[in-house]
């Protein structure tokens, strides 16, 4: 199975419900996943003395960060109707796009305003002049349109004629920190802005053969939405972005620590058919923000050139540093390092509260990889917000090795540090001609408590050493479930436990011939 860069990401719902087999209920489903969550969801108390000491940089972003909270139940509250899976929170959104919808005075095309889609001119001051204050639909013809980067007021939609019909480039003179597309004021926020139907070209070819596409920081990405309360981004596609094609965020990446975030994060952002490739780091990642929603949408095929070469953490979907209440439905991935990763660096808070239903991975070196980084070992401090997500409906097909991050083993599910985690009816197929080096196909490991694994199908992993490992040791994994799995012409043995993991129950744990895949 191989999905391209131009795969129709609104096909996805159909092929994992086709590589599951499963027909039972999208509703049923979800009351299952929640059970398994509140069976195994535990409560964790830190006692204030075991802070760890903050380094000087760490004091520094301590000014302009706030706490982080982890639970919130009213915001975790998902919908099922009529085989559609969201937030209970997003009838607010769709409110406020009507409310968008009513508030635009003046429909206008930017051709109007001088610009020429032809490529060659510069049609800046013309998009500048079409949007100006804001309270309008500014309408983009077929052509390809060069500008030296937008910024967008609220109460804006600028509609396209399409992907790949319709494309904004960045212009050959942009500088490298350029950010394509983003909203025009990030001291005091933005509100209420679409972008629909349109390909954003970060035009890489522009910088020549460096060794680093981004500038730092939340530069150099197609769009980025930061500090802005209800946004929407609707059948975009974003090419070769020196880091980003798509970021949601806060002003500033927030490194203060484990227990702290950003602060002026965006709220309520909804991404629905949204795709890219080359990008330099990730395809799809939020950062301090709360309250995003992502449907129907593919990202593959990243160039890694945010960072040096061989350790290019770049993933098709990144929910980060100090995230909450995120949902992912139905997207895919292909040929990245991860296909989703949750996760945060050592200095900062882990994402929370994070729902995914339906993705499939095709040859994503980890496709479903949830980690807090500096948080795993035993001399390490322990996370105190890695907790909270509810997963379903997840496929990953052969996941292999990666010049992307060299010496990686390829992993269908690797959960670390992370507690509080239901995953139930999953599929994960690798390829029985492949090596994969005696590695596990999927592991908990390094911290990971409270886990749940339910009715899950794993197959064609010949040559690894199990299907799933359970780590024992130092940086053991306790308090996990497993229960109603088939291992299918697979690995010699279906489930590992390592020696001193705690309280790890089984059941229901079979094993097939391939004769009956």
């Amino acid at each position: 199975m191989k999905l391209s860069k131009q795969h129709n990401p609104r096909l996805n719902a159909t092929w994992i419900d086709q590589l599951l087999d499963d027909r039972t209920p999208l509703e049923k489903i979800t009351c299952e996943t929640e059970q398994f969550f509140q069976a195994i969801r535990k409560e964790f108390v830190f006692s204030k003395y075991a802070r760890p000491k903050k380094s000087m940089t760490e004091k520094m972003w301590s000014l302009i960060a706030e706490k982080y909270s982890v639970e919130d139940e009213r915001s975790s509250e998902t919908c099922v109707s009529d085989n559609e899976l969201y937030p209970a929170w997003k009838t607010q959104l769709d409110s406020e796009y009507r409310k968008l919808e009513s508030t635009i005075v003046q429909c206008v095309n930017v051709t109007d305003y001088g610009a020429i889609g032809d490529g060659k001119t510069d049609c800046t001051d013309a998009f500048k002049r079409a949007l100006g204050k804001g309270r309008v639909q500014v309408e983009v013809p077929k052509g390809v349109y060069l500008v030296k980067g937008l910024r967008l007021p609220s109460w804006t939609r600028l509609t396209g004629a399409g992907k790949g019909a319709t494309v904004l480039k960045l212009h050959p003179k942009a500088s490298r920190k350029t950010r394509l597309l983003t909203n025009r004021n990030y001291l005091m926020g933005n509100r209420n802005i679409s972008v629909e139907g349109l390909t954003l070209d970060w035009h890489v070819e522009r910088l020549g053969d460096v060794e680093k596409t981004s500038a730092g920081g939340n530069y150099s990405s197609c769009l980025t939405y930061a500090h802005v309360t209800f946004g929407w981004v609707k059948d975009v596609e974003a090419l070769n972005p020196g880091l980003h094609c798509f970021d949601i965020t806060s002003p500033l990446y927030n490194y203060a620590g484990d227990g702290l975030r950003g602060k002026s994060g965006s709220r309520f952002v909804w991404l629905d058919g949204v795709s890219g490739s080359g990008f330099g780091d990730d395809g799809l990642t939020t950062h301090h923000s709360d309250y995003i929603f992502v449907t129907n949408s593919h990202f593959s095929d990243p160039s890694g050139r945010a960072h040096q070469q061989g350790f290019s953490n770049s993933n098709g979907f990144e929910i980060d540093d100090g995230s909450r209440y995120v949902w992912l439905v139905n997207n895919s991935s292909a040929r990245c390092f991860g296909g989703i990763e949750i996760k945060a660096h050592a200095n900062s808070s882990a994402a929370s509260n994070v729902f995914i239903s339906g993705h499939l991975s095709v040859h994503d070196n980890r496709s479903f990889n949830f980690r807090h980084i500096g948080h795993h070992k035993k001399e390490d401090p322990e996370s105190r917000s890695a907790f909270a997500i509810r997963a379903q409906r997840l496929v990953s097909i052969d996941p292999i090795e990666t010049t992307l991050y060299e010496g990686s083993a390829p992993r269908s599910l690797v959960i670390s540090a992370y507690r509080n985690v239901a995953i139930n009816r999953f599929l994960f197929v690798g390829d029985p001609d492949y090596d994969y080096k005696l590695q596990p196909a999927s592991a908990v490991q390094y911290r990971a408590a409270c886990v749940s694994l339910s009715n899950g199908k794993i197959q064609g992993f010949t040559t690894a050493e199990t299907d799933l490992s359970i780590a024992g040791g130092e940086q053991h994994a306790s308090s996990v479930s497993v229960q109603n799995l088939v291992s299918t012409g697979s690995a010699e043995q279906a489930v590992v436990v390592g020696a001193g993991s705690e309280l790890v129950y089984l059941e229901n744990i079979r094993k097939r011939s391939s004769h009956l895949l």
